[in-house]
Formats: C-alpha cells, structure tokens, sequence
C-alpha cells in the first residue's frame, strides 16, 4: 500500500494494521482513496482523525473560505475529486500548486497531480467534508442539470415540469364551460345529475379498494423470501447494495438514522451508503461531522437547483452509486435488519421483468396519540392489504416514499424520478408498468416515525395529494397510449386508484354537508331541489362508503395483530376530513406551487425507536 495517513497511523499505534488490508479491498472495489474508505466505511472517526493530523503537524484549513483559481480544478473530473477527496485551490508564488486534500500525506495522490499539473503539488490538510462540499459546488453543474432535466429531454410526456397540457385545459375548462350552460337551462335537473354522479363516483372508488383489500388479504405470495434461504446466502457473493438516504435539516434525527443503518444484516464492504445533503444544510452537515462513533456512509453534497425536491436530490446521488442494487430509506427509518438479504434472494428468485421491490412501511409509535394511531391504522391497510392485491391483479402499484429496492440498471433505463413530482415514488411505479416492467412486494418491514402533529400531518399529506393529482395528469395526457400500455384493466385501476384517491378526498365534504343539511337541518329548499330517491341515493352511498372504510380499517389489524387498535377504526369518516383539508391544500398548491415540496417536520415523537419490533406482514399468511 503506497504511504498515506493512514499507514503512518499504524506507525504510531493510532489505527489496527489487521484493517489495513480490508480497507485495501474496498477501496480497489469502490475506486476510492484509503482515507475515504477509512472515513465512510466505519474504520475511523473524524475526530480521531482530525487529532492525529494535528499531532502531525497540520492545521485543518478553512477550505470553503480560500481564494480559488477555477482554472485548476475545472481540470478534474467530480468522480474523480469525489473518490480521492482532494480540491486544487491555486498557484502560489514559489510556483507550486496548493490543493487541500483530506489525506495530505497521500503520496500517491501527490506524484498523480504533479504529472497532470506539471508543477510542483503543496499539500494542505482539510475536512473530507469540506472538500466533498467544496468539489460539488465547483464541479456538481452538469449532474445536477442532469438530475433535472434529463427525464424530460428523454421522454417529455413522462416529465410533470408542465402541470397542466393545452388539451387538458381545454377540457377543463370546455367541462365547467358545458356545466354553466347546463345549470342555467335546467338548474335542478342538472343539480340533480352531478350529485348522482359525485356520490357514485365516491361509492364506487371506495368499493374498488374494498375488493383490493379482500384480494391483498388472500393473496399467497408464492416468492416471499423464509429464514432458511437468508442462512443459506454467501456473504462472499452478495453483491454491492447502494442505499440513497435524501436529508433535509434532519439534524434531529441523524444519530439515530446512523444507528439504525448499523443493524443491517449485510456486509460492511458491501454496502455503498450515500448520505445526500443539499448545499445550504449546514446544521445537518455539521451534525454529522460531530458525529462521535464511526460511520459506515458516504456524504454527497447536491448543489443548488431548483426545483428543490427530494427525487431530485435522488437523481444526483445515482450519478455516485456504486452497487448493483439500489435501496431508498428516509432519515427516521428502522428497516429489518435482515431486508437487503431478503430483497438480494427475491430479485434472484423472481422473473427478470420484476425491477423494484417495496417493503412495507409501519410505525413504532403507533399508540403515541389519537393521529398516530389513525396513521397506523391506514398504512397498515395500505401496505399489508392494497398493494398486495394491486399485485395479485397485476395493476400498476403506486410505490411508498421508503423502502424501495431497485435493480440499479433498471432504475436509470427508467430515467430515474422525475424532479417536478412531489409523489415521485408513485408516479416512478406507474413508469414501471408502463414500461413493460413490475413491481414486487417483499415481505418485510420498515419501521417510521408516525406523524403526532396535525399540522405537520396535513403538510405532509397536501404533498401526497398533489402529488397523486400530478401523476394522474401526467399519465392522462393521452389515454388511448395509456391504454395500450396498460391494458383495460390496468388502466382502470389507474384511475381507481391514483385518481380516485384525491377524487373521493375532494368530494368527501361536499357530500357530508349535503347530508348533514338534509338530514340534520333539513332545510326546505333541499328537499324542493331534489327527489327523494337521488336524496336516498346519495345518502346511501356515503353511508355505505364509510361503512366500508371503518371495515377495511378495522380488518388491517389482524396480520400484525394490533388488536388494541380495531375500535379506532370507527373514527375514519373524521380522519378523513383531514384529508379533505389536505386535498384542498394540495389542489390549491397544484394550481399556484405545483413543486413546492412541503416538508415534513421529523423526530417531533416523544416515543423511544430503540428496540422497535417489527411483525413482517406477510409472513404470517404462508
């Protein structure tokens, strides 16, 4: 091994020479620099490392405050500058070049840059982190325009940058254009038809997800991965797994999210861990570099580029990925320590057009309150009942935020998320069908922080709406296509789904004041306006849509047996006004802010995720 850091650490007795080998390997594999590998795969703390360069001299500069020549470091390639950790600043007047380098004993590195620069190479230690913040603003311009633009200069019509097509205005407002003139020929009569139409369109969208819910709760998932198959796996053949973990001001929650990712089942040279900060996030930055334990991750710095999104922090970090399979958690995240492994067997085991594998999500602060309990309630059904049915009936499956697993090559024939989607998992899953591609569901679980905060719940779910809302438009551009890509039934299910979920959230208080209005006030006027039957109609079709969502509620308890939570069910025709609300908001924002990502607030919970148990959902059912 050429002299570096860390072989002069061995010297002194700071560092085990035994790793010395092992930190070999992976940097040959990953490309990287040794003190890179040391840093980000669990091997060494920055601030024993930090120590030890200040007992051998150096002085950590201020790398984001020096004078820069652009010149020389316009001269290196981002992969490169990222793998080594080293920024070119400019020449000095004894005619060296002075370069900032997070190994400033890295002999190696010196001899390269002195040949590539024809001058003699000055050495100044800086933070790895610095420099990786430095390099990616310097040089990050093009993977960034990349992360943006590229699905859209790709395939335009699967790009949501434009809301609203020509042709969809034309029929929105030709359709509120034709009601007007309807309503001023035959008032009632026309009255009469859109509430008919309203309440069965309502009724009829809460059926379909009662008849997925039965088929998720039957449905045997004849490739879910057991025990004895995990065992029988050979670490040595295991393949590189790269998991993006997108943050935004999580300073609240970074320690536990480096704690949780330590008890992955998986090899540590394995595992290609990309930490993806944006460039104003100092506070999260800094929290990790006074992190005080070793941690086995790579932080990469997204530059400035609106829109600012998570996917599109997402597709900067796939420029950096390492690993044939690509998994996406967020910072509050609790996998199951076994979940790669159960991902690496099912992706071997199932057919070559399963591309995306989704985990399903939970809580571990589930009986926190009265909202966090609801929360549980519907991700529960979500996760355990619908997509499994979706998947049984071969429809598109809308994929959760977390808990993803990809097949890296697929993920970038794809084109990766689309920037301008707020739900970009759920849009990413209808791309996957559309492609001729499918989605699997892995029987495993990941646990989250259930959202305690009704406000914080609402901003978090206008975001999911709009983002619904923004796929339906993007997909619905042309039908016919959409059809043959899809076929009637996928199609179908489409709309069902994606569209009727924000459909039935939007409709849901129109419906409930017209009944409360006719049955509780029961004023004059309504009964004048309507017959009695479109009355009995339209209530009937409330009722029993509520009715049919406090069952399948109540019946999402029984695969992880979270009994104490059945009679909360009762509770959802009220949870779901709070839907209506963040319907409404996110319906306002699609018009006037359709990229604003709302953020969510994390680590707001009072409950300890340390010792979490997880129930995998779909195991219980073989």
């Amino acid at each position: 091994m050429p002299v570096s850091a860390l072989d002069n650490m061995v010297s002194v007795g700071l560092f085990e020479a035994s790793k010395l080998k092992e930190i070999e390997l992976i940097a040959n594999e990953f490309d990287y620099s040794y003190i890179k590998t040391a840093l980000n795969f669990g091997f060494l703390t920055r601030k024993k490392y930090v120590s030890f360069l200040e007992q051998e001299g150096f002085q950590l500069i201020a790398v984001r405050e020096e004078e820069m020549d652009p010149q020389y470091i316009e001269q290196c390639e981002l992969i490169e500058l990222n793998s080594i950790l080293y920024a070119p600043l400019r020449k000095m007047s004894d005619g060296s070049l002075l370069v900032a380098a997070a190994d400033p004993q890295d002999e190696k590195l010196k001899t390269l840059l002195s040949l590539r620069f024809k001058m003699p190479i000055r050495f100044v230690a800086a933070s790895d982190l610095d420099i990786t913040w430095l390099i990616h603003i310097k040089r990050g311009e093009y993977f960034v325009k990349e992360a943006v633009f590229s699905l859209m200069r790709k395939d335009p019509e699967q790009s949501g940058l434009v809301t609203f097509t020509d042709p969809q205005l034309v029929a929105i407002f030709g359709g509120i254009a034709i009601l007007i003139v309807f309503l001023i020929i035959d008032f009632l009569a026309a009255a009469m038809w859109i509430n008919i139409i309203f309440s069965v369109a309502f009724f009829f969208t809460i059926l379909f997800k009662l008849y997925l819910s039965l088929n998720g709760s039957k449905a045997e998932m004849k490739e879910m991965v057991n025990k004895a198959e995990i065992k029988a796996l050979d670490e040595n053949t295991l393949p590189i797994y790269t998991i993006l973990l997108p943050v935004y001001r999580e300073e609240k929650v970074i320690r536990k999210l480096i704690w949780n990712l330590r008890s992955l089942d998986y090899p540590k040279g394995r595992l290609d861990i990309k930490l993806l900060v944006e460039e104003d996030d100092d506070t999260t930055l800094n929290e990790v570099r006074n992190l005080d334990f070793p941690a086995n991750f790579e932080t990469i710095v997204v530059p400035f580029h609106m829109p600012k999104t998570k996917p599109k922090a997402c597709n900067y970090g796939l420029y950096f990925c390492r690993g044939e399979y690509l998994a996406i958690y967020d910072a509050e995240d609790i996998p199951d320590s076994d979940q790669l492994k159960k991902c690496v067997v099912l992706f071997r085991k199932l057919p070559s057009d399963f591309v995306v594998l989704q985990g399903a999500l939970n809580y571990f602060n589930k009986n926190e309150n009265m909202l966090t309990r609801m929360f549980t309630l519907e991700y529960t059904y979500w996760f355990d009942y619908l997509l499994p049915g979706l998947m049984s009936l071969d429809i598109p499956i809308p994929l959760g935020g977390t808990s993803n697993h990809f097949k890296f090559e697929k993920l970038m024939e794809l084109g990766g998320w689309d920037p301008f989607n707020v739900t970009e998992d759920a849009d990413l899953g209808v791309r996957v069908f559309e492609k001729g591609y499918k989605v699997g569901i892995v029987n495993s679980t990941t646990l989250e922080e259930a959202n305690n905060e009704p406000f914080n719940w609402i901003r978090q779910r206008s975001r999911w709406i709009k983002g619904y809302m923004q796929t339906s438009l993007v997909h619905m551009r042309n039908p016919i296509r959409l059809i043959r890509r899809l076929g009637w039934r996928g199609f179908l299910g489409f709309n069902f789904f994606i569209a009727g979920t924000s459909i039935t959230f939007l409709l849901y208080p129109l419906l409930l004041g017209f009944l409360l209005i006719y049955s509780i006030v029961k004023l004059t006027f309504v009964a004048n306006l309507f017959p009695d039957w479109v009355l009995y109609i339209s209530t009937f079709n409330l009722v029993a849509g509520n009715t049919l969502m406090i069952y399948v509620n109540m019946l999402s308890v029984f695969k992880r047996k979270y009994y104490e939570l059945i009679l909360f069910g009762a509770l959802n025709p009220l949870y779901w006004i709070m839907h209506s609300i963040a319907a409404y908001k996110g319906l306002w924002q699609l018009i006037f802010k359709p990229f604003f990502w709302e953020k969510t607030t994390h680590g707001l919970t009072r409950v300890s995720s340390i010792g979490a148990a997880t129930v995998t959902p779909l195991e219980t059912v073989q």
